[in-house]
């Protein structure tokens, strides 16, 4: 990685707006999909093993 100290003014500026575009289109929804997926994956699976929820039949 390079040290952003020493990158000129512009260039650090268009380092960080492809930074930022690539945290918000790309890495961010990845990750919201990745945590409501795996969410729901562990309510199946506990519902599998536990049975659903409500009082017993």
């Amino acid at each position: 990685m390079e040290d952003l100290n020493a990158v000129p003014s512009g260039e650090r500026k268009k380092l960080e707006t492809r930074l930022f575009i690539f945290l918000i289109v790309f890495l961010f929804p990845i990750l919201a999909v990745m945590i409501v997926g795996g969410w729901g994956f562990l309510v199946w699976m506990s519902q599998i093993l536990l049975g659903p929820p409500g009082p017993p039949g």
